[in-house]
């Protein structure tokens, strides 16, 4: 292929468009707006699906690599009611098809697989804009680049997407602050126990504590509120504690073995208010130009499947691009099975996330997990 490509964005889904293609001869480039891999930490554990993340991760050559990255015994999963009474309890599966690795491990990977110089590091796409043959990149710090094919694959608020669709992501009514006891000397030794090996999730109509052990003993999850937008709107965490404390009071009544998640975490209190793209978003067909991961089908987290859609689009777009050499019938055919995919996967992530803090939690979650 002789086209020059752009990708924007080095996440999962970006990195393994870029991975593909190189497997199969064909550069490309990837802008990213953030200085360095190491810029920011990348989040917790995925479940690496056997028939889309895993697919992703064969085509690019990483399987055996991904394997050693496999977190045994952390895809337990338990569930409590707002008195810490267990629901549900499903032990760990040493032969899991949905193994569990870290995510900022995972990306690590794959930016190693790359030549030096395919990512740019340090540019933030400011704007895109089409031109006769192609498309114009510039970049916040006013550098600049031109690419004959253009990916978007940054994110929720893609400025690649704008070519395609006006459409923008909506708050689903609910609002995550990350929480986190990483310290060796906290005093919640019995609420760690409480999580078991794996997963605790602690929920109720509106609300929810959730948990993760780590193999090191260390903690990481997030409080989930249904609130409306003036609500995040209105919390500064410019004093943690003080801010800790009053996401706790969202509490009261609830067992100390699960505030203590709260009160006790030891790490700044990141607020992510969760937004969604429409469910089945499809947009017409604009040369040169398409959607990969969050970007073209932004969901909740809760169907499990955003960064393995991430990586499968990569993959798929990739194989199209490299067999097809008519870059616009490739394109065409990419995007009728992401439009599908993605409405499929994004319906599920919508009723799971009203399955999990809906007038029927908990045991509408314990219900989901019983037919999973």
């Amino acid at each position: 292929m002789q086209k020059t490509i752009a990708i924007v964005g080095a996440g999962l889904g970006g990195l393994t468009l870029a991975r593909v293609l190189q497997v199969h001869g064909v550069a490309a480039t990837i802008y990213e707006g953030e200085a360095s891999a190491d810029n920011r930490e990348q989040g917790g554990l995925l479940d690496i699906e056997e028939t889309t993340g895993q697919v992703a991760l064969r085509a690019a050559g990483l399987f055996d690599e991904f394997r050693t990255l496999v977190r045994p015994g952390e895809d337990a999963k338990r569930v409590v009611d707002q008195h810490g009474t267990v629901l549900f309890d499903r032990p760990a599966d040493p032969g899991s098809a949905r193994p569990e690795v870290d995510r900022g491990e995972l990306r690590r990977l794959f930016i190693d697989s790359l030549a030096p110089g395919t990512i740019r590091w340090g540019h933030k796409l400011d704007s895109v804009r089409r031109r006769e043959g192609g498309y114009d990149l510039t970049f916040a710090k006013g550098s600049a680049a031109r690419a004959d094919i253009v990916i978007g694959a940054d994110g929720a608020w893609s400025k690649v997407r704008l070519l395609l669709t006006p459409a923008e992501p909506l708050y689903s009514g609910t609002c995550f602050i990350e929480i986190a006891l990483t310290s060796s000397g906290h005093r919640c030794r019995a609420s760690v126990a409480a999580i078991g090996s794996g997963t605790l999730m602690a929920v109720a109509p509106g609300k929810g504590i959730i948990a993760h052990r780590y193999a090191d003993g260390h903690v990481r999850g997030y409080v989930a509120l249904n609130k409306p937008e003036e609500w995040v709107r209105s919390i500064d965490f410019g004093d943690p504690s003080a801010s800790l404390r009053r996401v706790a009071d969202e509490f009261d009544g609830w067992s100390p073995l699960l505030t203590d998640f709260v009160t006790e975490s030891d790490a700044q209190p990141w607020l992510r208010p969760i937004y969604a793209l429409p469910v089945g978003l499809e947009w017409d067909r604009v040369p040169g130009a398409t959607l990969v991961g969050d970007a073209a089908h932004l969901m909740s987290p809760f169907a499990g499947e955003g960064a393995n859609l991430a990586m499968y689009d990569g993959a798929d777009l990739a194989s199209n691009l490299v067999e097809q050499p008519d870059i616009e019938a490739a394109l065409t055919v990419y995007e009728q099975r992401l439009f599908l995919r993605g409405s499929d996967a994004a319906g599920r992530s919508a009723q799971n996330l009203k399955d999990f803090f809906g007038p029927e939690a908990p045991h509408s979650v314990v219900t989901l997990f019983d037919h999973s």
